[in-house]
């Protein structure tokens, strides 16, 4: 998959719902997906992450940056900019949008894919993942970028799906790193043998995953719930966009409520 390409036409898409959602002078609307945010939250969240891995990538640093030192993000100099700017502890942050964010926002989205076409996917650096490399935060930046691009369509929209190519790797990613890493950071309790199955209806995809302990295994065998619908609409799901009853759902529902314990939003 051509990552870059992917995390540009993301990237790009995710400024102009910006656009379409806040109005000049106008207060900035909530993000129905991230309860919680509003599309300020959204846009400084997001332009903040690609800073940081920017900053990764550029030093090629082996060591966790410090993620609250605020010279990583280049955020703008003058005073009245920044009394506007999104604070995360204050969020939902409901005030005009400044100009200054969504430029600041195009600017870094700019510099990190400079960084990826400049260091490729072989660079080893610094991540919260096993696998240190420039490849995993290719890999999930196009992932994010296009999940968030969906949260922002849907302020004002009925969002496009997520393509289904990246979809289907998101599924396999989530299980491969996202849930292992949202289990360990959360203190999720442990698993009792319960088996998902998660089967594309627009393609041949079918995750069967298993909770035991500790431990996110891909397993084969019968499961104890199934959930079916389009790679997007899986991605979706276990990104805890939408709900289970959004999708073909077979078992027992007490599992797909047990699934957001196990598995508990970051």
């Amino acid at each position: 998959m051509d990552y870059i390409s992917v995390f540009r036409s993301e990237t790009s898409a995710f400024q102009r719902a910006v656009g379409r959602a806040v109005g000049a002078g106008e207060g900035a609307p909530l993000v129905p997906s991230c309860p919680g945010w509003s599309v300020s939250d959204l846009v400084g969240h997001l332009g903040g992450v690609h800073r940081y891995v920017a900053h990764i990538l550029r030093e090629g640093t082996t060591e966790a940056p410090d993620h609250t030192d605020l010279s990583l993000y280049g955020l703008p100099a003058d005073p009245a900019v920044l009394a506007a700017w999104p604070i995360p502890d204050r969020a939902p942050n409901l005030g005009p949008v400044p100009v200054e964010l969504t430029e600041w926002f195009a600017e870094g989205a700019l510099a990190l894919e400079e960084q990826f076409r400049a260091h490729g996917s072989q660079l080893p650096v610094w991540t919260w993942s096993a696998e240190q490399s420039s490849g995993f935060w290719l890999r999930i930046q196009a992932i994010e970028a296009a999940l968030h691009r969906w949260d922002a369509e849907g302020v004002t929209d009925a969002p496009a799906p997520v393509d289904t190519g990246l979809a289907v790797d998101a599924v396999g990613h989530t299980f491969e790193v996202m849930a292992p890493f949202r289990r360990a950071v959360k203190q999720a309790p442990p698993g009792l043998g319960e088996r998902y199955r998660f089967r594309q209806t627009d393609g041949n995809g079918d995750w069967t995953v298993r909770f035991e302990g500790d431990q996110v295994r891909f397993d084969e065998g019968p499961a104890d719930a199934e959930l079916a619908g389009t790679a997007s609409e899986l991605m979706l799901f276990l990104w805890n966009r939408i709900p289970a009853s959004d999708l073909e759902a077979d078992g027992d529902p007490t599992y797909f409520e047990r699934y957001f314990e196990l598995v508990p939003p970051v």
